[in-house]
């Protein structure tokens, strides 16, 4: 009878841990939906409700790219970290620490993180597209121009690759290579127009 009861505890324990999951399943759906529907204050409040423990990679990203909308970078910041350290493979996490380092100027802790993305994603033209934009920061000009070389031999069809390409010409005094940038660039910007 004793074996029973125990058997019964522990169906019951991973029944109750099954729905628990679930349940935050169905709420990091509605964080989702909340955030693409750019309803930010309720995807904020809803993510906080999902216990730490239990919040997903994709939970903490969520919530830093919310604080950074909002302009909360070093809150950003952290949870971007926390991202990452939920799941150190998690590529975005990376990807988002590497952006907002960009944007505050900061290019050296930016290719830090835009190099784990690559690392992990090595297909991934953005983060070559970004380590670029780095590099220019710091007047690197010839590793930017590799880097937005790898971005456009992944994707060539984004214009600012190209328009960052010609600059970085430019900058290195290739002038028909600038040029030829620029005139590849003129023409995704009129494809995309249409």
């Amino acid at each position: 009878m004793k074996r029973l009861g125990l058997f019964l505890f522990i169906i019951c324990t991973l029944s109750a841990s099954a729905v628990k999951a679930q349940d935050y399943t169905a709420v990091s759906d509605t964080v989702n939906l909340y955030y693409a529907e750019n309803d930010i204050d309720n995807a904020f409040n809803t993510a906080l409700t999902i216990p730490e423990d239990d919040r997903t990679a994709q939970n903490w990203l969520l919530i830093g790219n919310i604080l950074h909308d909002k302009g909360k970078n070093d809150e950003a910041i952290f949870m971007y970290n926390k991202a990452v350290l939920k799941d150190e493979n998690y590529y975005k996490g990376y990807y988002n620490l590497g952006v907002l380092y960009l944007e505050e100027n900061r290019p050296n802790l930016a290719i830090e993180q835009f190099e784990k993305v690559k690392k992990l994603k090595k297909d991934y033209p953005y983060a070559f597209y970004n380590t670029g934009c780095a590099y220019l920061q710091l007047k690197e000009y010839k590793k930017a121009r590799r880097e937005f070389l790898n971005a456009i031999a992944l994707k060539n069809t984004i214009p600012e690759f190209h328009y960052n390409l010609a600059y970085t010409y430019k900058q290195l005094k290739n002038e028909k290579n600038a040029g030829l940038y620029l005139k590849y660039y003129n023409e995704l910007e009129l494809n995309r127009i249409k």
